[in-house]
């Protein structure tokens, strides 16, 4: 059975497609291991209210025994949440997608996987908070995310790569992958927690409209690899560079001697920065989800929008 036809819409989601209303995809890994309960589930309706208050409508996706929804309901979105932490939902990217499929099994939607199902649903523009990317003093552990960012041509809204992560490898992975690294009214690559990184981006952007413009030209163009759009937390819930350097450093040495790598280490890092920063970084967290989740319904609806005779005279 083609993996399209496992796609089931929610109502709202299917007439969208069908009347060519903006749509935005979102995440589900947030939900189960973002963030813990019940700020996980609040975190995913705020995102989804962001989009709707852009213009587009939300289609969080998630796998519920075995069927992928591309627009989780409030339940369904409840359901995950409180299984956050647990075992009983697996953390999908490409390689885990058709083992949840086959087993009957839950799913939440990495970054990559996100990819993957927003492109088969006909979805360009999708909103997360960071990237995956190299991790610190592991140089050959690389996140999937990344090379799916070559290969899968979506536009991915994030506050860049998280910044637990080693930021310079991860940018010139990104490169080799052929990824064009848009900064949103920024000259610098964005840090998560942080709004500078001190890393250039390829180009500077500052209106939805000049994304909608860049997407057609990837189309025209008929590349395959994605465009990423980084948008740097709001400058009011945003952690000192400093300051967040330094918990990084910590979370980081504690998780080496508690011999903590591989896909455990993201999310135990980002709840030790939380339990470092007195609660700041999930606050930033939050924030930024929201602040990308609406900047991605912009673009989405500048996309609906844009003429085609405006492709190449732009």
């Amino acid at each position: 059975m083609p993996l399209e036809s496992r796609l089931q819409y929610s109502e709202e989601t299917n007439s969208a497609r069908q009347t060519g209303k903006p749509v935005v995809a979102l995440e589900s890994t947030v939900i189960t291991h973002g963030l813990p309960y019940p700020n996980n589930v609040e975190t995913a309706v705020l995102m989804e209210e962001a989009v709707r208050q852009g213009g587009a409508i939300p289609a969080t996706i998630g796998i519920i025994r075995g069927k992928i929804i591309v627009g989780l309901s409030p339940e369904q979105m409840d359901h995950l949440g409180r299984q956050a932490g647990q075992d009983t939902v697996r953390k999908c990217s490409r390689r885990d997608l058709p083992l949840v499929l086959a087993q009957g099994g839950d799913g939440s939607t990495t970054v990559a996987g996100t990819m993957i199902l927003a492109h088969l649903a006909g979805i360009e523009l999708f909103a997360t908070g960071g990237i995956g990317g190299v991790h610190r003093g592991h140089p050959f552990d690389v996140s999937a995310d990344l090379s799916e960012m070559g290969r899968t041509p979506v536009t991915v809204v994030s506050s860049g790569a998280k910044s637990i992560l080693d930021l310079p490898a991860t940018r010139e992975v990104l490169e080799t992958q052929g990824v064009t690294v848009i900064g949103y009214g920024t000259d610098e690559l964005p840090a998560f927690y942080a709004r500078s990184s001190g890393l250039a981006v390829d180009q500077r952007l500052d209106k939805p409209q000049a994304i909608a413009a860049l997407i057609r030209a990837r189309r025209a163009l008929g590349l395959n690899s994605a465009t990423l759009v980084t948008v740097p937390v709001p400058e009011a819930d945003a952690l000192d560079g400093r300051e967040a350097e330094q918990a990084i450093e910590r979370a980081t040495r504690e998780a080496e001697e508690a011999g903590i790598h591989g896909p455990a280490s993201t999310p135990w890092l980002l709840r030790r920065m939380v339990e470092l920063t007195d609660g700041r970084s999930l606050r930033a967290n939050i924030a930024l989800l929201r602040n990308n989740s609406l900047v991605a319904a912009q673009i989405a609806a500048a996309l609906a929008n844009y003429s085609t005779t405006q492709l190449f005279n732009h």
